[in-house]
């Protein structure tokens, strides 16, 4: 299992620090313009990756909305990913796509989008865990670690003990996922996840970048001593 909070390099890229995965929601963020102004925001203020899921949208909106969110991220140095549509990733040369197990398997998602973008895929249980094809992807997105609300065909929860072991067995670097905030994303650091991706930790907040910060503070509690 590979060590570190960052995974791997990409031709021409930086690696891939997974620390703090914020997950945009068209509804908590109040649209468009709202996602776009949380993930600047958040990206200002140490949000290490954003990925942009939007489940209802029709492709045109995906499309305008991803271009102007790497227009945004890409002076930051943030990665865009982009969740489940490898053509809109493509379209707007986005730096990832993130699939999950009934999406198009991630050896197909890896031939079209090349070997130079980031590619993620969501993990619920050991089985799943031991079919993952680990030369195919970068990194792995495994929950949902707690209940939440804003994935409504979300797999059952995992829980603390369950997810340590499959971080354990997994050879890819590991993003926590599911019903995470500041105060319970602390374990999931210690249980051995790279980082933590967070929906209404961030969006749909008051104060958006101080919601980051804090985050940020916490999760990197366990390594401020190494």
């Amino acid at each position: 299992m590979k060590t570190g909070m960052k995974t791997g390099m990409k031709a021409g890229m930086q690696p891939l620090d997974l620390s703090l995965y914020l997950v945009l929601d068209p509804d908590l963020c109040g649209g468009p313009a709202g996602m776009v102004g949380t993930a600047r925001l958040a990206a200002e203020n140490g949000a290490t990756v954003v990925q942009l899921r939007a489940p209802k949208w029709k492709k045109r909106q995906w499309l305008e909305t991803a271009l102007e969110l790497k227009a945004v991220l890409a002076p930051l140095g943030v990665p865009l990913i982009i969740n489940d549509h490898i053509d809109i990733a493509l379209a707007v040369d986005a730096d990832g796509v993130h699939v999950g197990q009934d999406d198009l398997p991630a050896e197909v998602v890896r031939q079209l989008i090349g070997p130079d973008k980031w590619l993620g895929l969501s993990v619920t249980n050991a089985e799943q865990l031991a079919a993952v094809p680990n030369e195919a992807v970068d990194y792995l997105g495994i929950g949902p670690a707690y209940p939440t609300g804003t994935k409504l065909d979300a797999a059952p929860v995992v829980g603390l003990t369950a997810f340590a072991e499959l971080v354990e067995k997994s050879w890819r670097p590991v993003v926590a996922i599911g019903g995470i905030q500041l105060g319970n994303c602390l374990p999931l650091m210690q249980a051995g996840a790279k980082g933590v991706a967070v929906v209404s930790a961030i969006c749909g907040q008051d104060d958006p970048a101080r919601a980051t910060v804090e985050l940020l503070n916490m999760i990197r509690t366990p390594f401020s001593a190494k």
